[in-house]
Parts: structure tokens; sequence; C-alpha cells
């Protein structure tokens, strides 16, 4: 079974303003702007969902195969991750 996604509990605040979400790494105090497909990541990532899973919700809001997506969610998944806003399991 694939790996349950989860963000780091206490480890960052986060905050939505209109169409965006902005992140604040409580570590460093480094910002992120999370919009688009960030934002929609961001938002699946909610500790009940796989990579396989937020993989196959992705393909289906977007409209895109998920053969195309499936690197950039990986790029993105690594750069929170780097960032410590993912749990580690």
């Amino acid at each position: 079974m694939s790996q349950i996604l989860r963000k780091a509990d206490g480890a960052y605040s986060e905050t939505a303003i209109d169409d965006e979400i902005v992140v604040m790494s409580l570590d460093d105090g480094d910002f992120f702007s999370l919009t688009g497909s960030a934002r929609a990541i961001w938002l699946l990532i909610d500790g009940t969902r796989s990579r396989a899973a937020v993989l196959a919700a992705l393909a289906a809001e977007f409209s895109c195969p998920e053969g195309e997506i499936a690197p950039d969610l990986d790029a993105f998944l690594a750069d929170l991750s780097g960032a410590g806003l993912l749990a580690q399991t």
C-alpha cells in the first residue's frame, strides 16, 4: 500500500487569501505562495490520501493525464519535504 501524505503538524502556519494559500515555515520563516495546482495539491494533502490518490484527484480536477502531471507533482512534493512541510513517516 502507498504511503499516506501528511503535512508536518507544528512546522508551519498557513492562511488563505482569495485563491492563494500562504504557508510560512516556522523553522526558518520562509514563505510559500501556493496558487493553482500547488494550492490544489496542498489541500489534497489531508492525511488520508497517498501520492497515487493525490495524482488521480489532480488529473480529474485539471482534466490532464496522470503521466503528464506526475513529474510536476513529485517535484512539488520534494520541495515541500525539503522545506520540512511534509511529515516523515
